[in-house]
């Protein structure tokens, strides 16, 4: 797969409704994005193992640890902790061969496992770690793709929102800490994690596809093209980051001031 087919498959995936967002395929053409022309398969074949495994153990075991040694035990999919900051931690297709990464990449195999086998899980973004929030007979639970799927205890949530800077009143209140989220939402978190790196390192090329990316699975959010443009502007393709811009401008939103501000700021660089 090329960087342009890549492309197209995110393009097409945008528009999709929630329900039939085609999270592993969109997450394959997002890693293929960054680095084109590798072989896709082995995600594929991770996939549809976890699945056929997870379908297994449903029945015998409560649905979070069904999910849970399916993922971690059986696949031996897991957190890297010595190291973090590693690249491949992050792509889908290194994730799938060194059953490695973080828990935004983690959290796709765990989604697509539960859709196949038919478990009821969504993703939660909790601030500085991505989470899994899985429904059992009991009520909902949450389990962390980077620690072998372990439950998360309520009280360790909100130990964890307290330091990550939330609020007391907003740290109890587990309906927000646990709050589901999209599988689109999900891979957009990968790539925020992915823009953020970039931009630490001053690399805007791959700050650039990031934003991009977050663009087309989100065709109606303006913000990504506001990191587009910023990208471009800093790689010194003005002509590029005008038409971020444009494309910003042309959604609807609160920050339409900013973004006509931005859009006359290059274009008077432009002449």
């Amino acid at each position: 797969m090329t960087r342009e087919e890549a492309e197209d498959t995110l393009t097409q995936a945008g528009p999709c409704e929630d329900g039939d967002f085609p999270l592993l395929e969109a997450a394959i053409a997002c890693a293929i994005h960054d680095y084109p022309f590798r072989d896709c398969e082995p995600v594929r074949v991770l996939a549809r193992n976890a699945g056929e495994r997870l379908k297994e153990r449903i029945g015998g075991e409560s649905p979070d640890d069904a999910l849970a040694e399916t993922m971690a035990a059986d696949l031996r999919l897991n957190g890297d902790l010595l190291s973090y900051d590693h690249p491949c931690n992050t792509d889908i297709i290194d994730v799938a061969e060194r059953r490695r990464g973080l828990s935004a990449a983690l959290a796709i195999f765990y989604l697509d496992a539960a859709r196949r086998a038919g478990l009821q899980a969504a993703g939660v973004d909790f601030p500085g770690h991505f989470l899994m929030r899985v429904e059992t007979p009991d009520g909902p639970v949450a389990l962390d793709p980077f620690s072998q799927g372990r439950l998360v205890l309520p009280s360790e949530l909100t130990r964890r929102a307290l330091r990550a800077g939330l609020t007391p009143h907003v740290a109890d209140r587990l309906d927000l800490l646990m709050a589901p989220v999209s599988d689109r939402h999900a891979l957009i978190r990968l790539q925020n994690v992915l823009f953020s790196r970039a931009i630490k390192a001053s690399d805007y090329e791959a700050a650039e596809r990031a934003a991009l990316r977050r663009a087309l699975l989100d065709p109606t959010d303006h913000r990504p093209w506001l990191d587009v443009a910023a990208a471009r502007e800093k790689q010194g393709a003005l002509a590029g980051a005008l038409d971020a811009l444009s494309r910003a401008r042309s959604l609807d939103g609160p920050a339409e001031a900013l973004r006509s501000t931005s859009f006359d700021r290059v274009r008077m660089q432009l002449n």
